[in-house]
């Protein structure tokens, strides 16, 4: 059966910046559901992997932003476009919330489900210049890999909110 939470305390953009928070039962927010941390490992960690690709400073590195994309990456953009691992890489440090003069993404509502032992699915929203999306991310440990390996992301897809949707 799958795992999943959708922890409420990463609905407040200041606790996003410390990914450990997750697992934190001190936190003087509380829970008001379940936690994601506690529920799975692997979901506190695909979900850290995407709050690094989100930082301005990771989207500009080739080499941190590598660590974090499985080599078979494909995502699925907004305007339809097909982007493979390569074309990612090459093209992230210009893409919008890259590099330090750039306004960075604020995500919230993190849902995870851990659909199989190291096979995590995320979805949460973001908000950037204004406009939200609705984000979907598989994340995998690959078997072949070394040992100790983390997730990488291995398929994304963002859909565009209108502003008039205020659905949950």
């Amino acid at each position: 059966m799958p795992v999943s939470g959708t922890p409420d305390d990463l609905d407040d953009p200041d606790d996003l910046d410390d990914p450990d928070d997750l697992d934190d039962p001190d936190d003087p927010d509380g829970p008001d559901g379940p936690d994601v941390g506690r529920a799975d490992p692997d979901i506190a960690e695909a979900i850290a992997g995407e709050l690094s690709l989100m930082d301005p400073a990771v989207r500009v590195s080739r080499t941190l932003a590598a660590e974090l994309l499985d080599p078979e990456f494909v995502e699925v953009g907004a305007s339809g476009r097909r982007w493979t691992y390569e074309e990612m890489l090459a093209e992230l440090p210009e893409m919008a919330g890259s590099g330090a003069e750039r306004s960075p993404y604020t995500p919230t509502a993190f849902a995870g489900t851990l659909l199989a032992p190291g096979l995590v699915h995320l979805t949460y929203e973001t908000l950037h210049d204004g406009h939200r999306a609705r984000r979907s991310s598989l994340w995998r440990r690959d078997p072949a890999a070394p040992a100790g390996s983390g997730l990488r992301m291995y398929y994304h897809q963002g859909t565009p909110v209108p502003g008039s949707d205020d659905q949950p």
